[in-house]
């Protein structure tokens, strides 16, 4: 499998992700710079976390605009695997590929610390390796990580599975307590209907190592290693399939 990361001025954890796609799986892996107008032949794209273009005007807005994300858009549409975290999860939105915004955290503070995720989906290539119900200890770093959808968008999102992670107590309780900013149904990541594509808020780049304090994260990535063949029904009707590179 080759990996690529897409790197946006005030992109701050692109290395991160790189050194567990990298170093920790061994995977071959590139740094896409957000100029560049075309994806070299990846199959799983990473748009990291950070600040990209300083979060102004919203957390996103402008990276939706970058040359290469047309291309991502493209890729994912064919079937592509992408997976977006905190700030990548704020892109994925504002570029269509995933409903909903991510609004300010109701505390109105930055949050980082430990959190638990209960795993809700495990029929996508991110899941497949995890259990219904696994509690993966995993960090946030976020200040507008609220979850927000319509009524509509949130119905169709619980009726089709596509709810990947929620936050939960240690124990796996979802309670408001064990919500750290307001998310709508406590959501911490979710799919598109195809399921080749799933943004999230918690950094599980930051949880690949036990050295880190929890190797959870790395779960997320060995389970799209481990994808040989998949395929689901896509929004649109037609099968997608990914067939892993030998």
């Amino acid at each position: 499998m080759r990996v690529g990361v897409i790197v946006f001025p005030g992109s701050n954890c692109d290395h991160d992700a790189y050194h567990v796609a990298s170093h920790v799986l061994g995977l071959q892996t590139d740094f896409i710079w957000h100029k560049e107008t075309r994806l070299p032949p990846v199959d799983l794209v990473i748009i990291p976390g950070g600040f990209s273009y300083g979060d102004y005007l919203r957390a996103g807005a402008v990276a939706r605009f970058s040359p290469i994300m047309t291309r991502v858009v493209r890729f994912a549409r064919e079937g592509g695997l992408v997976l977006g975290i905190c700030n990548g999860f704020q892109v994925l939105c504002e570029c269509g590929l995933l409903p909903g915004a991510l609004l300010r955290n109701d505390s109105v503070r930055f949050a980082c610390k430990w959190m638990t995720v209960r795993t809700e989906n495990t029929r996508s290539p991110f899941t497949h390796g995890l259990k219904q119900g696994r509690i993966l200890r995993i960090p946030i770093a976020h200040g507008e990580g609220n979850y927000f959808a319509s009524d509509a968008d949130l119905e169709a999102l619980e009726d089709s599975g596509r709810v990947a992670f929620r936050y939960c107590s240690p124990q796996g309780e979802i309670t408001r307590e064990a919500n750290p900013n307001g998310s709508a149904n406590n959501i911490a990541g979710i799919l598109n209907a195809a399921g080749n594509v799933l943004g999230m808020m918690p950094h599980p780049e930051r949880a690949a190592e036990p050295a880190l304090g929890s190797a959870d994260g790395a779960l997320i990535f060995q389970s799209v290693t481990a994808t040989r063949t998949w395929s689901a029904q896509g929004g649109t009707g037609r099968v997608h399939e990914f067939q892993r590179n030998a």
